[in-house]
């Protein structure tokens, strides 16, 4: 990134609002959590003092969102390990995940990892180049050197892949 200008990432942020807040909200199982995140995101970007030499900014992006995310759901299933509703003389409906479904989705994403981690390295690279960098097939195959429909079939595969390991 030039100059390692912080408002590059803004923009970013700005530019990808719409994609990230929909990751984050399938992660979180909560828009208004998702949105939380996002803000909470742009507060860390406002105060980085420097900023590494990034070849992938929305990586860099996406993966700090994560981060603190990830930081949510744990902070959650901490405080509802402490807090029972019927302790606490409530009873009223959440749009906020339980704790069961904040650790099965953590679960979850846990296989996934998993999964990706076990893909041939080739069919990797495409699954993590498509469904997290956002590039095209044809993109991919021009940085792979390799042709179109073979970064289909390594993406087909590897989505089967996770897929199956998810269904475990």
């Amino acid at each position: 990134m030039a100059g390692n200008d912080r408002s590059v990432l803004v923009r970013l942020l700005l530019t990808h609002y719409e994609d990230l807040t929909g990751y984050l909200t399938r992660r979180l199982g909560s828009a208004g959590a998702a949105r939380d995140v996002v803000h909470d995101t742009y507060l860390r970007l406002q105060g980085l003092e420097a900023l590494p030499d990034l070849s992938n900014p929305r990586a860099y992006l996406f993966r700090i969102a994560d981060n603190i995310a990830l930081d949510r759901l744990r902070a959650d299933s901490r405080r509802s390990r402490r807090f029972v509703a019927a302790e606490l003389g409530e009873s009223r409906e959440s749009d906020e995940p339980n704790a069961e479904e904040i650790l099965t989705q953590k679960q979850r994403v846990e296989r996934l990892v998993r999964a990706i981690d076990e893909l041939p390295p080739r069919q990797r690279d495409v699954f993590l180049m498509h469904k997290f960098d956002g590039l095209t097939h044809a993109e991919i195959a021009k940085r792979l050197g390799i042709s179109k429909s073979m970064v289909e079939k390594h993406a087909m595969r590897a989505l089967a892949y996770c897929r199956d390991r998810l269904k475990q």
